[in-house]
C-alpha cells in the first residue's frame, strides 16, 4: 500500500514521475499530521532520503492550500548545507521535487561568482540553498532578504558545527524572523546540536526513525589485513576483484590523494580526484564524470564523506583506518543507499589492527568479515566468472555475423578464436598485484647487507650505479634526514635499503637511490615530480658536486643511517695564520715588561694618567683618624646618585651633623611639647617622633 497520501498534492505528481511508490521511514515520519508546522530535530541514517524529507515537510509551510507558488519577491525558505557539493545536491533534489509547483531555486555557495548569485537573488527565488559562509556574506551585503522567510532547514547540522560554522549559523538564524519554522536534520545528535535546538527552536519535536536501529544492513564490511608496504597494492587488487561501476577510495591527506590518483591512472583505471584544494568547477566536473560513467574510481579526502549522492556507488575503500566512528559511518554511508547493496573495505596494517577492532566496536558493527586482500589468483578466477556470465549465447545470429564467423573459422581454428576473445577481454584490465603476507617481515638479506661501518657510510653494495635526485628543500628550510627518509618511503614507495646517502646543503637536498627503486619512485610521484604539498624532486645527471662548500655555511652535515654529525670544512671562510701569531700585529706595552709584573709597586711609581688611590689612602667607613671620623653621606643628602666622602666637623654629637629638615622637624616637635632631644645617637629622628610630626609649611 502506498504511503504517499500525506504528501502535498503539488509534490505528489513529482514523486510519481520519479518512480516513488513508497516513502522511506524518515520521509514518512516527518509527514505525520501532528508534526505539521512544528520545529523538528530529525536524526536518521545516512542515505535514508533526508533531503527529500525536509522538502516534503516544508511544502505545507510554504504552500499551505495553494497548488503553486506565487511571484517570488523574497525567499520563503532557506536550506543550509556544510559543503558546496552537498548544497548543489540539495538544490538538484528540490528542483525536481518542486518543479510542478512552480518554485524558483537559487544557490549561494563558496567558490562561485558572487555577482551571478546576487543577480539570481534580485530576480527572485522561493527557495535559497547555500553554505554558511557565503550566506553570511550575502546577508551582510544586503543582497539576501530574510524578512519573508517561513522556514529554515539545516542539513547535516552536526557536521557544520564540527567544521567551525557555529558563528555563521548563529548569524543566519539571528537575522531570520522569529516567527518561522526551523528544521534540523543530522545523522548524529551531539550535545552541541541540543544546545542550538534550545536556543533557536521552539518546542522542537525529536524524530528518530526505525531505520536508525538497522544501520549498515545494506553494507557489507570487509577488513583486509595487509603488510604496511602493500597497502596501495591491496587497494588495486580490491578494485580489480569487485570491478564496481563506481568506487570511492578515501585518503587521509591531499598528498595521499594526489599520489594514489596518479598511480591508479598509470594502472589503467579511470580516476578522478576530490579534495579541498580543487576549485568548485573541478570538483563538479569530477562528480559529474562519476555519475555519467566517464570515471570509475574517485580518490577523495573526507570532504567527500558527507552528503554525496552517487546512485551507482558499490564500493568504498578506506586506505587507512578512519580517525573515529563518525568518519567510518559517513564514509561507508556513501554506498548501500536507498535499498542498494554496497561494500565498505578497510585496509589495515598489522600495527593498526587493534585500532580497527576498537573502531568497529564503537560504531556498533558486529558483522565485519576479517581476512586478507584478494590475491592475484582469486582476481583471475573472478575475471573468468564474469567473462562467462557476460557472454551472450542465446541470441539469434544475424546474416552479417554469420558471414564474419565463417571468415574467422576459415582462417583460424575455434581454439585460436576463443583465445583471441579472452585476450581482448583482459587487454584493458590492470594486472593484479602479488601481495606479501600481512605478517611478513623482510629478512636481513632482503633489507640489504650493511657496510661494516654502517653508522657512517650506510649500505653501499647496491649503489654502484646509484641515481641521484635533488629536493627543493635544504638547511634553510630545516631539512633533516629524520623526516626526509620516512617521507621518501611513504610518498615515493621506496624501501629503506633503496635509499642511500642524503646530503643537505643550503637550499637543496641530494638523495641517492638504488637503481631498482627509481622506476617505482617515479611512478609514485607522477610526472609533476611532487612528493609532498610543496616538495618536488628533480633527477640529477651523474653525481652532484658535494665537495664545494655552501655559501655562509657554518653547520654540520648528517649521515642518513647514523644521524651523527660529520665535520664540515670551512673552505675559504677559514683564515690560515701559518707561523704568524694572531697577536703579532697588536701594539705591545711600553718597555720590555710591565713595571708591576714581578713586584708590588706603589701607585706613585705608575705612569701618570693611570694613578689610582692606594687602598691605604682610600677612606674607610667608621675609621678613626686624627682629623675625625669619616662617614659616608647618603644619596639623598648629597643630591647625587654616587656616594661621596666628606670630612665632618668634630662636635658633641660625635662629629655628626643632623640634616636641616630633621632639625626643622625637631624644632616643631619641641614647640608642641614633644621630647626636647629627639635625636638619637646616630643623628636621626626617633621612630616615634618621626611618625607624630608633620613637615612644616
Amino acid at each position: 500500500m502506498s504511503n504517499i497520501e500525506n504528501v502535498h498534492p503539488a509534490l505528489a505528481i513529482a514523486l510519481e514521475k520519479k518512480g516513488y511508490e513508497t516513502l522511506t521511514p524518515v520521509q514518512d515520519s516527518v509527514l505525520a499530521p501532528e508534526l505539521q508546522d512544528k520545529d523538528l530535530l530529525v536524526s536518521a541514517q545516512t542515505g535514508s532520503g533526508k533531503t527529500v524529507a525536509f522538502g516534503l515537510t516544508m511544502a505545507t509551510t510554504l504552500l499551505g492550500d495553494a497548488s503553486a507558488f506565487l511571484r517570488a519577491d523574497a525567499p520563503l525558505a532557506l536550506c543550509i548545507a556544510p559543503t558546496r557539493e552537498l548544497a548543489m545536491q540539495v538544490k538538484r533534489e528540490l528542483d525536481w521535487l518542486f518543479k510542478d509547483a512552480g518554485a524558483k531555486t537559487a544557490s549561494c555557495v563558496g567558490g562561485m561568482d558572487m555577482r551571478t548569485e546576487r543577480g539570481a537573488l534580485s530576480r527572485g527565488a522561493h527557495i535559497v540553498v547555500g553554505t554558511p559562509g557565503r550566506l553570511c556574506d550575502h546577508i551582510k551585503r544586503g543582497s539576501l532578504d530574510m524578512s519573508e522567510l517561513k522556514c529554515i532547514a539545516l542539513d547535516e547540522a552536526d557536521e557544520m558545527l564540527k567544521m567551525g560554522f557555529r558563528e555563521e549559523l548563529e548569524t543566519i538564524l539571528g537575522a531570520a524572523p522569529e516567527e518561522r519554522r526551523t528544521l534540523m536534520f543530522s545523522a548524529t545528535v551531539p550535545k552541541t546540536i541540543l544546545g542550538m535546538t534550545k536556543k533557536y527552536q521552539k518546542n522542537a519535536v525529536r524524530v528518530n526513525t526505525a531505520a536508525e536501529a538497522k544501520q549498515h544492513l545494506d553494507i557489507e564490511y570487509r577488513v583486509m589485513t595487509v603488510s604496511n608496504a602493500d597497502r596501495e597494492n591491496a587497494i588495486i587488487n580490491v578494485l580489480r576483484y569487485y570491478n564496481a561501476k563506481n568506487a570511492i577510495v578515501f585518503g587521509d591527506t591531499r598528498v595521499a590523494v594526489n599520489r594514489m590518483t596518479q598511480r591508479f591512472n598509470n594502472r589503467g583505471f579511470s580516476v578522478v580526484a576530490l579534495s579541498g584544494e580543487l576549485s568548485q568547477a573541478e570538483r563538479s566536473n569530477a562528480l559529474q564524470a562519476l555519475r555519467d560513467g566517464r570515471a570509475q574510481v574517485c580518490v577523495a579526502t573526507d570532504v567527500a564523506a558527507r552528503g554525496l549522492d552517487l546512485p551507482d556507488l558499490e564500493l568504498v575503500i578506506h586506505a587507512d583506518v578512519p580517525r573515529n566512528r563518525e568518519a567510518l559511518l559517513h564514509r561507508s554511508g556513501r554506498t548501500g543507499r536507498a535499498g542498494r547493496k554496497g561494500v565498505s573495505a578497510l585496509i589495515v596494517a598489522p600495527s593498526r589492527r587493534r585500532n580497527a577492532e576498537r573502531l568497529l566496536r564503537d560504531a556498533g558493527i558486529k558483522s565485519a568479515e576479517w581476512g586478507e586482500a584478494p590475491s592475484a589468483e582469486s582476481i583471475i578466477a573472478k575475471d573468468n566468472e564474469r567473462l562467462l556470465e557476460n557472454m551472450t549465447l542465446n541470441g539469434e545470429v544475424t546474416d552479417e555475423e554469420s558471414t564474419m564467423v565463417a571468415r574467422l573459422l576459415k582462417a583460424h581454428s575455434a581454439e585460436h578464436i576463443a583465445t583471441a576473445f579472452i585476450r581482448q577481454y583482459r587487454e584493458g584490465q590492470s594486472a593484479p598485484e602479488e601481495l606479501l603476507p600481512a605478517n611478513y617481515k623482510p629478512s636481513k638479506d632482503e633489507r640489504g647487507a650493511r657496510h661494516p661501518d654502517a653508522r657512517s657510510s650506510g649500505p653501499r653494495e647496491n649503489f654502484d650505479d646509484g641515481v641521484w635526485f635533488s629536493l627543493n628543500v635544504g638547511r634553510k628550510q630545516k631539512a633533516e634526514p629524520k623526516w626526509i627518509l620516512p617521507m621518501l618511503m611513504k610518498s615515493g614507495g621506496l624501501k629503506k635499503g633503496e635509499i642511500g646517502a642524503i646530503k643537505i646543503i643550503d637550499n637543496k637536498t641530494f638523495v641517492e637511490m638504488a637503481p631498482k627503486g627509481v622506476e617505482r619512485f617515479l611512478e609514485n610521484i607522477g610526472p609533476d615530480m611532487k612528493i609532498e604539498a610543496a616538495i618536488t624532486a628533480a633527477r640529477v645527471d651523474g653525481k652532484p658536486n658535494l665537495a664545494q662548500p655552501t655559501e655562509n655555511y657554518r653547520g654540520r652535515d648528517r649521515d642518513n643511517n647514523s644521524g651523527r654529525s660529520k665535520g664540515k670544512p670551512y673552505g675559504d671562510k677559514k683564515k690560515s695564520y701559518g707561523d704568524k701569531k694572531p697577536w703579532d700585529d697588536k701594539k705591545k706595552p711600553r718597555g720590555d715588561k710591565k713595571p708591576w709584573a714581578d713586584k708590588k709597586t706603589s701607585y706613585d711609581d705608575k705612569p701618570s694618567g693611570d694613578q689610582k688611590k692606594s687602598n691605604d689612602d682610600k677612606p674607610k667607613r667608621d675609621s678613626n683618624f686624627e682629623e675625625g671620623t669619616f662617614k659616608r653621606k647618603s644619596r639623598k643628602a648629597t643630591g647625587s646618585d654616587m656616594p661621596s666622602y666628606d670630612k665632618p666637623k668634630s662636635g658633641a654629637n660625635g662629629g655628626k651633623k643632623p640634616h636641616k629638615k630633621k632639625l626643622a622637624r625637631a624644632a616643631a616637635l619641641k614647640e608642641k611639647g614633644g621630647a626636647p632631644n629627639s635625636f638619637g645617637s646616630k643623628g636621626g629622628v626617633k621612630k616615634g617622633a618621626r611618625k607624630s610630626t608633620r613637615k612644616p609649611k
